[in-house]
């Protein structure tokens, strides 16, 4: 079964020669080897291009665990590159395999892979394609270190248009089960829920995390792993370090100081496995730095560390939205509106909550995730916010029903999840 993942597809075949490095950055299994290794690939050979000229280089195989030190990848890809004048496509995958846990640890910018890459960079017929399971390093270090010369291309997991073509089932049963198994696109292949389970509890214990613990040294295994799970649990709930301690305290787990839980939150969002969202004041126009809300970066992912035992559809319908967003290139916050409101003869201020905030360029749209909305009542509640915001633009409430999409007298869009998802431009609706 191929999924075409013509969205990202299409990001790539828009940076061909930009004279930067292209950065695929991703949680494990998420696509990113396929993106680049097949889909990109057979799109560079139909357009002319030879295969000599595409190198490919995937670091995590064990074949190749001599190239993960630079001096030996070096030499392998001049070996490659014959000619000065003809165009060469290179691909490295899972290239932090190559930065040694000394630079690591050391936080050197002068990292050797750096070098070789800059090296590359200065051939203007080699054009450049990198992916990593490490977001900050392959992402934050290499466009400090290039520049502006660093372009990332964050891949998630299926999203629900991607996953919906390829189920075979209708939108409904679809649905239910994207909730329930998420989007890694392996899950397809899967018949039997026991090996969905199976597959996605391999993936938390034997690559994110040990992955994490061997990287990073991690001295608490069992703490990051604890850690995982109350994230899990908490998916869209406002935290931060010292909340999340005083959980491990409070439910007798054993204690983890908040600037451990600090790195390893930051460890987490490097691998790809969660993302952080930010309150933003929207009248005021800043942000609140704490407490923020955290998201997985795939439902089922989370699930499976819960021992699928808290299938909460609301939290996790709220999930999908969020990764939604970001899959459409949008820079999400969390939208914090201040209002002075009387009760009971005494004005008070109160802090109403928007779900997300979503900003590309000029374009801003704001979003509330309601389950249901089976009266007026509810309606009042899930628009309070919105109806506070002091700007014009777009302002929708998605619902999990399957209704038709319309506009309430307050000018705000509901519509149901499925316009939502299976539509590109449901927001401009």
């Amino acid at each position: 079964m191929i999924i075409e993942r013509k969205h990202y597809l299409e990001r790539l075949i828009s940076r061909i020669d930009n004279q930067m490095i292209k950065v695929v950055t991703g949680v494990r299994r998420s696509g990113k080897s396929f993106l680049l290794f097949n889909l990109f690939y057979h799109y560079l050979i139909e357009n002319g291009v030879p295969e000599d000229h595409i190198i490919t280089l995937s670091l995590d195989d064990i074949d190749n665990k001599e190239y993960r030190k630079p001096e030996n990848l070096n030499a392998y890809l001049k070996e490659r590159i014959q000619s000065s004048t003809e165009h060469y496509f290179v691909f490295l995958d899972e290239i932090q395999l190559a930065i040694s846990k000394e630079e690591l640890k050391q936080k050197d910018t002068n990292v050797e892979l750096y070098g070789i890459l800059n090296g590359l960079l200065r051939r203007e017929n080699v054009d450049v394609y990198v992916t990593g399971s490490n977001s900050k390093l392959l992402a934050t270090d290499v466009l400090t270190e290039f520049r502006g010369r660093g372009d990332e291309v964050r891949i998630l997991p299926l999203s629900f248009s991607e996953y919906f073509p390829a189920s075979g089932k209708s939108r409904e049963d679809t649905w239910r089960s994207y909730l329930l198994y998420g989007g890694m696109p392996n899950i397809l292949s899967l018949k039997t829920d026991e090996q969905k389970v199976h597959y996605l509890d391999s993936l938390n214990r034997e690559i994110y995390l040990r992955d994490i613990e061997e990287r990073y040294d991690v001295k608490n295994p069992l703490g990051m792993e604890e850690l995982m799970k109350v994230i899990a649990s908490s998916v869209g709930s406002l935290t931060n370090p010292q909340r999340i301690s005083d959980t491990f305290k409070s439910s007798g787990r054993k204690e983890v100081s908040a600037p451990t839980i600090a790195d390893y939150l930051m460890y987490l969002q490097d691998a790809g496995l969660i993302s952080k969202a930010e309150r933003y004041d929207v009248k005021g126009r800043k942000y609140i730095s704490t407490p923020v809300k955290y998201y997985y970066a795939d439902t089922g992912l989370r699930n499976a560390l819960l021992g699928f035992r808290q299938f909460e559809e609301t939290h996790l319908m709220e999930n999908v939205i969020y990764n939604e967003l970001l899959y459409r290139g949008y820079s999400v916050d969390v939208g914090v509106v201040p209002v002075r409101t009387t009760e009971n003869g005494s004005r008070i201020n109160r802090k109403l909550e928007i779900d997300f905030v979503a900003n590309k360029g000029s374009k801003r749209y704001y979003l509330q995730s309601a389950f249901a909305i089976p009266d007026q009542e509810k309606m009042n509640q899930e628009q309070e916010s919105l109806v506070h915001v002091p700007d014009s633009f777009k302002k929708i409430i998605i619902t999990s029903t399957n209704s038709p999409l319309w506009r309430n007298e307050q000018g705000i869009t509901i519509m149901s999840i499925y316009d939502f998802l299976l539509n590109d431009n449901s927001l401009e609706l």
